[in-house]
């Protein structure tokens, strides 16, 4: 057993699960206060664009994950287009799109432009977040779980790229995960009273209903 095959794995294993605990929390609450919903549309398009990298370069333990991902993602955008109210197809628009657009520029230009393409969905996803973790006047439905998986995720990943020598994959992880590891501190301020900064309104959790109290705590 080869260290490759280790954090190859435990990078995918990370993947697996690091959005399950988002996904429960938001399932037993209906809380999408302090929630990216580009950010997850986003996420759904970089599952499947890495889904289609991990077939192409040949790596189990990247489509694997990024497969199982989907379902993940998809249940957490369904769950917040139904408390948002939104069109569930429309909600799915753009990672679908994303997901082509990659899956087409790694096909045709390889790994590197791949990697290099990648950068984009992946700084909007996490670069979402970070303006919900920095403008939510509430962000008890963020789990930190999540967070925390996310960032970990990202130096496995990177530490992998290296080890197989795939520059897509050490170019979007590393870069990925220079913000992940904000949004995870920041999380941790706003906990220890940290204030919104231009804050936008509240979503009611049991309705969907969008209020303008900003009154009620982190």
């Amino acid at each position: 057993m080869t260290l490759v095959f280790v954090i190859g794995w435990a990078a995918a294993l990370i993947a697996v699960v690091s959005g399950l605990p988002q996904l429960a929390r938001l399932f037993r609450t209906r809380d999408v206060n302090g929630l990216s919903l580009i950010g997850w549309q986003i996420l759904l398009g970089l599952n499947l664009g890495w889904m289609s990298h991990g077939f192409f370069v040949a790596q189990v333990n990247l489509w694997v994950p990024n497969l199982i991902g989907l379902i993940t993602t998809g249940s957490v955008v369904y769950l917040m287009a139904s408390v948002l109210k939104l069109n569930l197809f429309r909600a799915a628009v753009p990672g679908l799109i994303t997901g082509a657009l990659m899956a087409l520029s790694d096909l045709l230009f390889g790994s590197a432009a791949f990697g290099t393409l990648a950068i984009i969905p992946a700084i909007l996803v996490n670069m979402g977040q970070s303006v919900e973790l920095v403008r939510a006047p509430i962000v008890r439905g963020v789990s930190v779980a999540t967070l925390i998986a996310g960032f970990v995720n990202q130096l496995a990943w990177t530490w992998w790229g290296v080890l197989v020598t795939d520059p897509g994959t050490i170019i979007a992880a590393s870069v990925t995960g220079l913000i992940t590891g904000f949004n995870l501190l920041w999380w941790v301020f706003r906990k220890l009273g940290l204030r919104a900064f231009w804050p936008h309104a509240v979503v009611v959790p049991e309705t969907g209903e969008i209020v303008e109290d900003l009154s009620l705590p982190a």
